[in-house]
């Protein structure tokens, strides 16, 4: 009798075990796939800085065709 509850409890363990093999491999996955979605969007904010600084660029730019129009305007005091 003694060998029956053995048995079971080993049996419950094995599956337990497999089980618990079934769940490294699926975290190995989810790790995998965090890793490149965190690298996305790393690569996303870089992108976004350099729209905004591509952006700061341009403003400046058209501040200063702005005040070269009102200088040839006579809008402004030239200085």
């Amino acid at each position: 009798m003694s060998d029956d509850p053995n048995n079971l409890v080993l049996n419950l363990l094995r599956a337990m075990r497999g089980d618990i093999g079934d769940i490294k491999a699926d975290m190995a996955e989810v790790k995998q796939r965090l890793t490149t979605v965190e690298i996305q969007v790393s690569n996303l904010a870089a992108t976004e800085a350099s729209h905004y600084g591509q952006t700061m660029q341009r403003l400046d730019r058209i501040g200063s065709d702005v005040d070269r129009i009102k200088r040839r305007l006579d809008l402004v005091d030239a200085s």
